[in-house]
């Protein structure tokens, strides 16, 4: 099984490592958070600048967008 993992909190959110952790003993899990905290904004869109992805550590990622 295949499981993505995502939030609006952005990649250094307390509670997202540990989740990746106990959803990886069901399956291959993959992480894609903004790269800073975003909540209460998802509505916004990302029309202004380009978006980069970047890898922090293996299957992780964050994005410098909007949610």
């Amino acid at each position: 099984m295949r499981i993505l993992i995502t939030n609006d909190d952005g990649i250094g959110a307390p509670g997202l490592q540990l989740l990746q952790q106990i959803a990886s003993e069901f399956g291959e899990t993959t992480v894609v958070a903004p790269d800073s905290e975003q909540s209460g904004i998802s509505h916004r869109l990302s029309f202004e600048k380009p978006l980069k992805i970047q890898s922090s550590a293996e299957s992780t990622f964050h994005v410098n967008g909007t949610p």
